[in-house]
């Protein structure tokens, strides 16, 4: 029997191995000829980003609903050490196992960063994965039950990207549903970052981002850095401390640690290069999709660490690496477009198209854009039907969507 590993089971993770799955279908391949294995640390595909809502629930999607029926095989315990010489990955599970491979697909995804902040590690929140935004809301559900310093409604969010935008945008709502009524005076959300302006990165859509804060009630505080926090709040680089009970950290991304055991160099979010098969440069049998791969997107402009990016990557690296397995033709990918769309809570959204981020849509309109695709878009299928789950792997890069466009 062959083995192709599948190293992760986000957004990359689990396209390559419904698109592998895929592809030994339209092959004729048996299971018994060709295993796809998953390795993941948990049994279910988190839609990682809409850890910043409150329905937190519906974010996991069991592994067992999209790899039981096509025959996917998971094994879940945590990738440790990858041999590419010997094409061999240790897991470290409930019983430590070296599983060998014929051909590897790495899409271990990305980590939050997490620099030497005196206080960092102790005192604040993040929602990074499931759990630490299950533990933020738990702690946003027990303020009421604590002491009452000063501080102890106020919530700073410390990183202006799209994570901190979408939370500081969520958090006026969702502490008033869970503050008294009598203390809800008291609620205070500040978004801090160290560019000169929140939400720099944004381009057009920039202003429109100020605008939906201050409207929200939220607090904008660029040009500084975090300097320490405690118990009771924070110090920023400025000097000045603000009392707050909660602390989110929204500090950047980098690469899986494990992208560290490629033998080549990597960028500076730690990912390794690929080509435009997926094929990690230089490393027979290994591909390699997602925030923890980087690949010239649209041949010039890097990949993403975002789902827009790590979906398609995913699909056309378990296409490519059966092809490559049974010596037949593989399919370039490339994306000739790029949008972002920003939740802002109940204000709206706003909706970009291109690198430069040139406004198309804001409001209530974008909105409905960005609930199609946290909500529907971006989940496998859910019908445990094999023909749906295959099918919806095809190596194809979608259109964007729809939106209705600003006058």
């Amino acid at each position: 029997m062959k083995r192709i590993v599948v190293i992760g089971a986000g957004f990359a993770g689990l396209w390559s191995a419904v698109g592998a799955a895929r592809k030994l279908d339209e092959l004729h391949v048996s299971a018994d000829d060709v295993e796809v294995v998953v390795v993941n640390p948990t049994a279910y595909h988190s839609i990682r980003v809409r850890n910043y809502e409150s329905r937190l629930d519906e974010t996991l999607v069991p592994l067992a609903d999209v790899f039981d029926p096509i025959g996917v095989r998971l094994i879940e315990g945590a990738a440790s050490q990858i041999d590419t010489a010997n094409r061999r990955v240790s897991v470290d599970s409930t019983e430590p196992l070296e599983l060998d491979y014929d051909r590897l697909v790495f899409a271990a995804g990305s980590t939050l960063v997490h620099p030497a902040i005196p206080g960092l590690a102790d005192y604040s929140f993040d929602v990074d994965t499931y759990a630490s935004a299950c533990k933020l809301q738990a702690h946003l559900h027990g303020l009421a039950s604590r002491a009452a310093p000063a501080g102890r409604y106020t919530a700073v969010v410390v990183g202006a990207g799209l994570t901190g935008v979408e939370l500081a945008a969520e958090l006026p709502a969702r502490l008033r549903g869970i503050v008294p009524e009598a203390d809800r005076q008291a609620i205070r959300v500040i978004l801090a970052d160290r560019s000169p302006k929140i939400g720099q990165a944004m381009g057009g859509a920039q202003p429109v981002i100020e605008r939906a804060m201050r409207e929200l009630g939220v607090e904008l505080l660029p040009g500084v850095s975090l300097k320490s926090l405690d118990a009771d709040g924070v110090e920023f680089s400025n000097g000045e401390r603000v009392e707050a009970a909660t602390v989110a950290w929204c500090g950047g991304m980098r690469a899986s640690p494990l992208a560290a055991q490629f033998p080549v160099v990597a960028d500076g979010f730690g990912r390794v290069p690929v080509d435009v098969f997926l094929r990690v440069e230089g490393v027979a049998g290994a591909f390699a999709a997602g925030d923890c791969a980087w690949l010239p997107i649209d041949g010039m402009r890097p990949s993403v660490m975002s789902c827009q990016h790590g979906r398609p990557m995913g699909r056309y690296a378990g296409h490519n690496v059966v092809c490559d397995l049974y010596g037949l033709p593989m399919l370039p990918l490339r994306i000739d477009w790029y949008t972002t769309i920003l939740d802002l809570g109940p204000w709206g959204a706003v909706y970009t198209e291109g690198w430069d981020r040139h406004l198309v849509s804001e409001g209530e309109a974008a909105k409905r854009t960005k609930q199609t695709i946290n909500c529907d878009r971006i989940y496998p299928p859910r019908t445990r039907v094999r023909e749906d789950i295959l099918q919806a792997a095809a190596p194809i890069v979608q259109t964007p969507p729809k939106t209705m466009r600003a006058q």
